[in-house]
């Protein structure tokens, strides 16, 4: 029995690994949560440095995913203490604790790492981030390095897939402001056009990280920093429009070519995947497919606001 432990499991990523790995004959998955706990989830809050101790004891993993973080770079410009404390000190908590039973930690990182200046990066391009997400999740690889030599760093970007509501990815977040402008007294949505981002689906993020923790039962580690993303690069506009088609808007549409976000972003942090594709790992589901199966699924499409 190969035993997973999944570190923010009720999350967009989180969720789409669990599915992932419950299909894997002789695979036993324990995931945890923190504010979504439901009923095949343990509770556990990543900050307690005790009730994470007393977790990886009890259960014994051999391998651990965080996928568990703040991740919304708002909220850590404005509270970094929260931002240390989930990006930084937990995940060093963690793979410590899962040095002590030998058990492969994989940490998801950020392309907000880079400053966006020079793309495409490399696994080991020089980071240089302009934000405090970007400089917690950087002290969070750093963490997770210093604390155990059976560790990974799995950079993504912006991610998307099955949802809870239209805000929980920065894709699907842009629906409401878009069915919005398609109402009869709708005005035009103003949408960014300056940031260059590929959308990734959840899905196949999940399937790269079941490829890697196969690897890893095989007793093939991979360890350091490795990266995935998908390949289509657009903007928020290019994404609004495509989504818009996807849901049959007439929507109205305005792209803004400056940087408008109070927080500081990079212009074009676009990932290599070089390291994982050479190892044969790796799937992409067209952008357009993709966000059809996401629109389709979620409960409440009937209901946009209008």
């Amino acid at each position: 029995m190969f035993k997973v432990a999944v570190i923010g499991a009720s999350g967009l990523l989180g969720r789409a690994l669990v599915d992932e790995l419950a299909q894997q004959a002789g695979w036993q998955v324990v995931a945890t949560a923190f504010s979504r706990p439901g009923p095949n989830t343990v509770a556990l809050d990543i900050r307690d440095a005790r009730a994470v101790e007393q977790f990886i004891e009890r259960e014994a993993p051999d391998a651990l995913v965080i996928a568990a973080a703040e991740r919304r770079p708002d909220v850590c410009e404005h509270d970094p203490a929260l931002a240390r404390a989930l990006n930084v000190d937990a995940v060093r908590t963690l793979a410590a604790a899962a040095k002590g039973r030998r058990a492969w930690t994989l940490s998801i990182s950020t392309d907000y790492v880079f400053d966006g200046t020079h793309p495409p990066y490399q696994h080991d391009s020089a980071p240089a981030p302009l934000n405090a997400y970007g400089r917690s999740k950087l002290e969070g690889e750093r963490a997770l390095m210093e604390s155990t030599d059976l560790g990974c760093v799995l950079r993504l970007p912006l991610l998307y897939g099955s949802i809870i509501d239209w805000a929980e990815s920065a894709v699907t977040s842009l629906v409401p402001a878009i069915a919005a402008s398609a109402s009869h007294e709708g005005k035009a949505a103003v949408m960014d056009a300056w940031a260059i981002r590929y959308p990734t689906f959840t899905p196949d993020v999940a399937f790269v990280i079941r490829q890697m923790l196969e690897r890893h039962a095989r007793g093939e580690a991979i360890r350091g920093i490795v990266q995935w993303s998908g390949d289509e690069p657009m903007n928020k506009y290019e994404i609004a429009v495509r989504l818009a088609e996807a849901l049959q808007l007439d929507a109205r549409l305005t792209p803004q070519h400056t940087p408008t976000d109070a927080t500081p972003r990079p212009h074009n942090c676009h990932l290599a995947s070089d390291r994982l594709e050479a190892l044969g790992i790796g799937r992409r589901t067209p952008f357009d497919v993709a966000i059809r199966q996401v629109l389709a699924r979620f409960p409440w499409r009937g209901e946009m606001p209008a």
